[in-house]
């Protein structure tokens, strides 16, 4: 199921609040708003945020952040002619980062800095259900110190 993070879904995990939290400060640190975001609840679940600009060497493709459970975030355009994103980088690290890390990465995108991400995705963890998912979202407030 996929529906966007201002519309109730009924969904009462409480993984899905704790992801809607994770996104609401994401959105903030990319001042963006929370009707950019949608969900997917499905196994993996994930994320999908519009941003409103464009990256170097792709100035006429729409862009997005896309998040999933297993492999984080990744940066990702719109295609010409398939309905499917094509990602061009993963932040990689953890699944949460803070909010400020997913904010410099796109950053980083948006000057064609290729020191931050990588081009090829990293299966971080293993989808192992709601409960499971809720445990490593409401932990991440102990946010990993990494390097870019």
């Amino acid at each position: 199921m996929t529906a966007s993070l201002d519309i109730p879904t009924g969904h009462p995990h409480r993984a899905i609040i704790a992801l809607r939290a994770y996104l609401a400060d994401v959105t903030t640190a990319l001042s963006v708003g929370l009707e950019s975001c949608t969900v997917d609840h499905d196994t993996p679940v994930s994320a999908y945020i519009a941003l409103d600009e464009r990256f170097p060497g792709y100035p006429d493709r729409d862009v997005a952040l896309l998040w999933d459970e297993v492999r984080g975030w990744s940066a990702a355009i719109e295609p010409r002619r398939t309905h499917d994103l094509v990602v061009i980088r993963y932040l990689g690290g953890t699944i949460v980062p803070p909010p400020e890390h997913v904010a410099r990465f796109v950053t980083a995108l948006r000057e064609d800095d290729h020191h931050i991400g990588h081009l090829h995705p990293a299966d971080l963890r293993t989808a192992a259900g709601l409960d499971e998912l809720d445990t490593v979202l409401r932990g991440r407030n102990a946010y990993p110190h990494e390097s870019a």
